[in-house]
């Protein structure tokens, strides 16, 4: 069930009303059979898939608290991920591998292909296989206790906010609050609409209406002049962040009207000074997932400086294969890597040319400079991210090579007919300052709490921005029923 639907606009109060009425005990019976409800909208047969990895992953968390010894507790936890990776690899990579194989195949002049399989990917597969680990690699850790009650444990990885796209609990987070019981509190239901609300407007009004010029620009690169493409890779880095952090708002801030409390996912990422920083704001659940689980578990940065940078670009790698079954999202992931061992390698002679700079005036220019350098990098990886391929995105880098040329043109003949922006002249404009909306919203964020600030203002005023809010989604946002960006992992 998508957020920015109908449907769900029924399904929420209706689900949360009914949440209060019911006593404790039966809650998350409840809970459990809306978010199976939510998850079935999909593809219904799927559910079995995600209950078959819930009593593995169940009965093994049980398995390595109880064990006798480290090995025996060892091999469970073997036993629990290689099955969560076994079915993630099978629905997500298989025909990836074989069409790999198949075009060496092709090279090597052989007479016959492997068949591929017409398999459709589970919605939100990567994001509840890696809950799942999380739960046992923490049990075998001894960080958590292994739950004993089915239900509980079921609804911790199919709790319907984040089951299709985050954020990625932990289970000392999140399984403890299945249990307590949470009476209705007029501030959280308040915080958690107004999360909500906002989430709407980033998605609704900002990501879907920037998606009406960035895919007719990605899906027909060969037909944009380089300009063009440049306005197509801007406006996909916000179109990209509103789509995601607009469904984290969402979920957060349903769960919250409810009383539970799930982790930020995202803190103004754009406004990052460095690509490590950014990867400290951006999708946050899943950054410290690979650090705690894949990035120490190598060694992190406890060994040699050549092995540090290897863990580093590996984890990468593996974060670009995780976010789909194509060499442009490997790209991605290595170009992330690349920028990060880049800046460790750098990072002395960075420091020589002013990275300490104490003067306040000086120190401003700094940070506005390595805002928009890390900016930069970032949009140049986005281009692999959302090409349909590696030749759409070399062709693009190419071109954009070209810009400073095309505005020289535009300077001297002061015509854009050139452009070749057919249909979207007229949009640019308008998404444009909705962009400068996003960031006014975000600077006014750094130096103020907004929350605060909002509960201390005169009823009046908080109801009229609420309505201006709600009027926002009514008419200026897109309902053609744009799936989340983040549901295709």
């Amino acid at each position: 069930m998508l957020f920015n639907s109908f449907e769900f606009l029924l399904f929420f109060p209706i689900v949360t009303i009914i949440y209060f009425l019911l006593p404790h005990k039966l809650r998350w019976v409840h809970l459990l059979v809306a978010s199976c409800i939510f998850y079935m909208y999909f593809v219904p047969i799927y559910i079995l898939i995600l209950f078959f990895t819930i009593i593995i992953d169940y009965i093994a968390g049980i398995l390595i608290d109880e064990a006798a010894n480290d090995k025996k507790r060892k091999w469970f936890l073997v036993l629990s991920i290689i099955t969560n990776v076994g079915i993630l690899a099978f629905f997500k990579y298989y025909n990836f591998f074989l069409d790999n194989i198949n075009d060496v195949l092709h090279l090597a002049n052989a007479q016959f292909s492997i068949p591929l399989l017409k398999i459709i990917l589970p919605i939100g597969l990567s994001f509840h296989t890696f809950q799942a680990m999380s739960y046992t690699i923490e049990v075998y850790r001894k960080n958590q206790k292994a739950e004993r009650h089915f239900g509980i444990y079921a609804l911790y990885v199919m709790f319907y906010p984040q089951l299709v796209a985050g954020p990625i609990e932990r289970p000392q987070n999140l399984l403890h609050q299945f249990h307590e019981k949470h009476s209705f509190d007029y501030d959280n239901a308040v915080r958690g609409l107004r999360q909500m609300l906002w989430g709407m407007i980033k998605k609704v009004v900002i990501a879907d209406r920037l998606a009406q010029i960035t895919d007719p620009i990605f899906n027909n690169v060969h037909q944009n002049s380089g300009i063009g493409l440049a306005i197509g890779t801007l406006f996909f880095a916000f179109q990209i962040f509103c789509d995601f952090s607009g469904y984290s708002d969402i979920a957060i801030g349903a769960a919250r009207v409810m009383g539970f409390h799930l982790m930020t996912n995202f803190n103004k990422p754009y406004h990052s000074r460095s690509i490590s920083e950014f990867w400290k704001r951006w999708h946050i659940s899943l950054s410290t997932w690979f650090k705690d689980y894949l990035y120490i578990s190598l060694g992190g940065n406890r060994v040699s400086i050549p092995r540090m940078y290897f863990n580093l670009f590996f984890v990468f790698l593996v974060s670009g294969f995780w976010h789909g079954a194509n060499w442009t999202f490997i790209v991605w992931g290595a170009l992330h890597g690349f920028y990060l061992i880049f800046a460790l390698f750098t990072k002395n002679i960075r420091k020589r040319f002013g990275g300490d700079a104490k003067p306040p005036k000086k120190q401003w220019l700094n940070n506005t400079v390595n805002v928009i350098t890390t900016f930069i990098l970032v949009d140049i990886a986005w281009i692999f991210f959302r090409a349909r391929n590696i030749t759409d995105a070399r062709y693009i880098l190419i071109k954009l090579c070209h810009v400073p040329m095309e505005i020289m043109k535009v300077v001297k003949t002061r015509k854009i007919a050139f452009l070749k922006l057919p249909g979207l002249e007229n949009v640019i404009l308008p998404a444009a300052g909705l962009i400068v909306f996003l960031e006014i919203a975000h600077i006014i964020s750094v130096k103020y709490n907004l929350e605060d600030t909002f509960s201390k203002k005169p009823t009046v005023l908080r109801w009229g921005l609420y309505y201006s809010g709600l009027a926002a989604l009514i008419y200026l946002g897109v309902y053609e029923k744009h799936q989340f960006i983040y549901f295709q992992f």
